[in-house]
């Protein structure tokens, strides 16, 4: 059986993330051990989509100054790869840190 791609693994984690996030909200327990772990894994995972983007727009901005160099049609379909994949990390981070608020909100309820 051929190995996962690194980018399924990575959607698969930040799914479960979300899908725990969800069940943390809607459920009716405060497990205030759990939020917090998850929080922990969520800010995590958070960072780790800031460092993906910046290491993009850095590919990014690099293939767009040796366009000129040649190979134009190879560079501006690895640039139009590249800016799908930035625009995606984008979409999960905003989403993720959208989740983490509401999480932190439910913690901080819960604390009270």
């Amino acid at each position: 059986m051929p190995a996962e791609p690194p980018e399924r693994r990575i959607e698969c984690r930040m799914a479960e993330l979300l899908d725990e996030i969800a069940a943390l909200l809607d459920g009716s327990e405060g497990d205030l051990e759990r939020i917090e772990r998850t929080l922990t894994d969520g800010y995590a995972r958070a960072l780790s989509l800031e460092a993906e983007g910046w290491r993009l727009e850095k590919q990014i901005a690099r293939l767009a100054h040796e366009i000129a160099d040649g190979d134009t049609v190879g560079k501006a379909k690895e640039l139009s790869a590249l800016t799908a994949r930035l625009d995606v990390n984008a979409g999960e981070l905003l989403a993720l840190r959208r989740r983490l608020v509401e999480l932190r909100r439910h913690a901080d309820a819960i604390r009270l």
